[in-house]
C-alpha cells in the first residue's frame, strides 16, 4: 500500500517546509539552496509544489518563478522552473509528472508568455512544449595592457556590507544583452556564487559594477556584469587588470562593443524554452550562468 502523501502550494512562508526542500536537493543533487538565508532568503516570487509524508519530509519537488526576459529588446514575462526532485523511493509513481502538470497549468492561469528551465534530461519535456535553444559563447584573443589607473577589488559574500553593495547593484542593473537576458534576478546570482567557488566577484567602482568571472590557463572567462549602465570590454578588462590573452564571453556581447568567434556551449544542462519557438531567440547567445537555475 502506497504511503499517503500531502499535497502543498506555495509553500515558504513555513521554515519547516522550505528545510525540508533543502534537504530534499541536498540529498538528491548535493545542492544546499539554504545559503539563501545568508542573502535575504529565496525568490519572493518562487511556488513550490510539492509532496510531503507524515513526518513533514519533501519528498517530490517541482517549482516555478518569476523570470521576466529580455529577449531582441523586448521584455518576455517569462517563468522559470526549477527544483524538480523525487526521493528515490518515492520514483516511478509519477509524482513528477503530476507536479509538473501542476506548475504547468498554474503559469498558463497567469498568463505569463513563456517557460524557461535547464535540464541534463530535455527528452522528459518534449511533450510539454519545451524545445532546446542552442547556447554559444563568444571567444576571442586579446593583447594584454595592464594600465596604472586599474581599480577593482574582490567581493567576499561572507562579509555582509559586500552582500548588500552586490544586492543593491543588482536591484537596479541594466539587463546585460539587448538578445537574450534576465530583467533582474538576484536570488540565482548570488546562490551560483556562493555555490561554485572558482567564481570570482570583482566590484569596479569607476563603473560602479560587479563583474563574475573565471581564470582558466590565460583565458579570462567572463560570467556576467551587473551594472546601472554595461562598461565597454575595453573599460572592463582596464579596470580587472587580470593578466590575460584569451576572453570567452558566456553572455551575448551586443553592450560591450567587442565581438569576437562563437563557439558552441557544451554544459551540462540543455536551454529549453516553452511558449517560444528556438527561433525567436538571436543566435548565437546565450543566457549567463549567473542566471542558472
Amino acid at each position: 500500500m502506497l504511503e499517503t502523501l500531502t499535497l502543498r502550494e506555495g509553500y515558504f512562508d513555513d521554515p519547516n517546509a522550505f528545510r525540508a526542500l533543502t534537504d530534499l536537493l541536498q540529498d538528491v543533487f548535493g545542492i544546499d539552496i539554504g545559503l539563501q538565508n545568508r542573502f535575504g532568503g529565496p525568490d519572493p516570487s518562487s511556488k513550490p509544489f510539492g509532496y510531503f509524508d507524515g513526518t513533514g519530509r519533501c519528498v517530490a519537488n517541482f517549482s516555478v518563478f518569476s523570470m521576466p526576459l529580455v529577449i531582441n529588446g523586448r521584455v518576455v514575462k517569462a517563468a522559470g522552473f526549477q527544483s524538480g526532485a523525487v526521493r528515490p523511493a518515492f520514483r516511478a509513481q509519477g509524482l513528477y509528472r503530476d507536479l509538473m502538470q501542476r506548475a504547468f497549468a498554474w503559469v498558463d492561469k497567469q498568463g505569463f508568455e513563456a517557460g524557461v528551465l535547464l535540464t541534463d534530461k530535455p527528452e522528459l519535456y518534449y511533450d510539454h512544449g519545451f524545445r532546446v535553444v542552442p547556447q554559444f559563447s563568444v571567444c576571442g584573443d586579446v593583447t594584454q595592457t595592464m594600465p596604472a589607473d586599474a581599480e577593482s577589488r574582490e567581493i567576499d559574500l561572507e562579509n555582509h556590507d559586500d552582500v548588500a553593495l552586490v544586492l543593491r547593484i543588482l536591484a537596479n542593473r541594466e539587463p546585460v544583452s539587448r538578445q537574450i537576458s534576465v530583467v533582474r534576478q538576484s536570488e540565482m546570482f548570488l546562490l551560483n556564487a556562493a555555490l561554485t567557488p572558482e567564481i570570482c566577484l570583482s566590484y569596479l567602482p569607476r563603473f560602479d559594477a560587479i563583474l563574475a568571472w573565471k581564470l582558466h590557463g590565460g583565458t579570462l572567462q567572463m560570467l556576467d556584469i551587473v551594472a546601472r549602465q554595461t562598461p565597454l570590454m575595453s573599460e572592463i578588462r582596464s579596470a580587472l587588470n587580470v593578466p590575460h590573452n584569451r576572453i570567452e564571453v558566456f553572455f551575448p556581447t551586443d553592450r560591450l562593443e567587442w565581438s569576437g568567434n562563437a563557439r558552441p556551449y557544451d554544459g551540462s544542462c540543455a536551454l529549453m524554452v516553452r511558449g517560444l519557438q528556438p527561433s525567436d531567440i538571436p543566435t548565437p547567445s546565450m543566457l549567463s550562468p549567473m542566471a542558472d537555475f
